[in-house]
């Protein structure tokens, strides 16, 4: 629900740095504005252009700080309102008195996220947009960046805008004939409402499709090194990341606890995690490592299934290899370096093999190749390719072909036109969801949370 009141925020993140923000955004933007800054020089702020000048306390006048100002007036905003930013030195204490002056000058502390909501409420921009720019903002890496960019341009937007265009003419011919139900629909009307109806279904069914690699190109994915102790998996975190993350060490069951890290692999964000070697052990701290990294079994996306070439397969490792079984595997072979002594023919049938010497860094190159293709094709990382990133998304798609689905066997049975047309807006009312035309309030609430604020 709109309000038509001022609100104010720290735009910038706490702590202390070069510059701090304060945004304003509503009616009262330019009275704060002339309560809270004097510029150097004579005249008012003129809208989009930068004033020095000092900050000051509005009851007092006392001087905050010096810094400058800016002045947008509507409708070329970010909220396509009155808005107002105050640079000032990015202390903590001096963004927050400076953020004072502006409540005590009669604007109101925002809410998360509602700044995007007012651009999006004032139609700057639709909920897909909206939805993009927290994306933007949690962006690691360029994929996921240039995913976020493509959606806060309008791809997604223009794609559904194609799809609820085709519908509507569907609708538009089939209410024609509830209208006038003396004339019956003619062959060619008939067959160019199952070619709409058909072409947005395809459309859909192709963005749903493309949500499992959307999800992980926005998310990314966690990937657990498992195996038995002293098969190298903290020298391949450190080889991975290219630090010295973990403790390495002849000795067996040196990795205690989970230690993860944010690698990027090609553009996909993995956070890469090395756990306890599984194994039986009657050390309390070690068994509560080995609990850790079996919980952290059960969630992870791949497990790197890693062995040590220079010795035989045991029976830890065929014990791992059972608790691992129904998950996403790559098998590692490390100590390439040293003489193979592993019997290839043990490895689990099916499932990708990388070589690698975390000492020397051999087949690295292959093993970050594997871990790209399980998750990544040639299609999603198009520049081109729309794909849907949140579960939201894939759920209202799911719902709007279960629509066109239930559209296409009615009209197949001679259904009435009402019961037809009920079914089409239906779906267009589904897909308005993801635009921001029909989404409810409750769940604009949940979205708009998510922000911070001053966002």
């Amino acid at each position: 629900m709109y309000v038509d009141d001022t609100i104010a925020a720290i735009a910038t993140p706490v702590g202390c740095g070069g510059i701090g923000i304060i945004r304003v955004s509503g009616s009262d933007a330019s009275k704060i504005a002339e309560r809270v800054f004097i510029k150097k020089g004579n005249g008012g702020l003129e809208s989009h252009r930068f004033y020095y000048g000092h900050i000051v306390e509005p009851v007092a006048g006392l001087l905050i700080d010096e810094g400058m100002a800016v002045l947008m007036l509507a409708p070329r905003s970010y909220t396509r309102e009155d808005v107002l930013e105050l640079h000032c030195h990015g202390g903590f204490l001096l963004v927050q008195q400076v953020l004072d002056a502006c409540l005590r000058a009669g604007a109101r502390l925002s809410e998360p996220g509602e700044f995007t909501r007012r651009a999006f409420l004032n139609g700057r921009i639709d909920l897909c947009q909206a939805e993009s720019i927290i994306d933007l903002i949690n962006s690691r890496t360029e994929m996921s960046l240039s995913f976020a960019q493509s959606q806060r341009e309008g791809a997604l937007s223009a794609r559904l805008g194609f799809i609820t265009a085709s519908l509507r003419n569907a609708l538009a011919l089939i209410e024609a004939f509830i209208d006038f139900p003396e004339e019956d629909l003619d062959s060619a009307s008939l067959g160019r409402i199952d070619f709409l109806v058909a072409q947005s279904r395809e459309a859909l069914t192709v963005l749903r499709n493309s949500f499992d690699h959307g999800k992980v190109i926005r998310e990314g994915i966690s990937v657990l090194m498992a195996g038995k102790p002293n098969v190298g998996k903290s020298s391949l975190l450190n080889a991975l990341t290219l630090e010295q993350r973990a403790i390495v060490s002849h000795i067996p069951g040196t990795t205690r606890d989970v230690i993860e890290e944010i690698i990027n692999i090609d553009g996909l964000p993995v956070r890469i995690i090395d756990s306890a070697g599984i194994r039986h052990s009657q050390d309390e701290i070690e068994q509560e490592g080995i609990r850790r990294a079996l919980e952290q079994l059960v969630l992870a996306d791949l497990v790197l299934f890693m062995v040590d070439g220079s010795r035989p397969i045991d029976s830890q490792d065929c014990s791992l290899l059972t608790a691992i079984s129904g998950k996403r595997i790559i098998t590692v072979v490390n100590k390439c370096d040293l003489p193979l002594l592993l019997d290839e023919k043990e490895l689990p049938d099916g499932v990708p093999t990388v070589h690698i010497s975390s000492k020397n860094g051999s087949g690295l190159s292959q093993l970050r190749s594997a871990i790209f293709k399980i998750f990544v094709n040639e299609q999603v990382t198009s520049q081109d390719h729309i794909a849907i990133t949140t579960v939201r998304h894939k759920d209202i798609v799911v719902r709007a072909i279960e629509c066109l689905d239930r559209f296409s066997g009615q009209m197949g049975v001679g259904v009435s036109g009402e019961l037809l047309a009920i079914d089409l807006r239906e779906c267009l009312a589904a897909i308005g969801e993801i635009t921001g035309e029909t989404t409810p309030d409750a769940i604009l609430d949940i979205i708009f949370s998510s922000f911070c604020i001053g966002k």
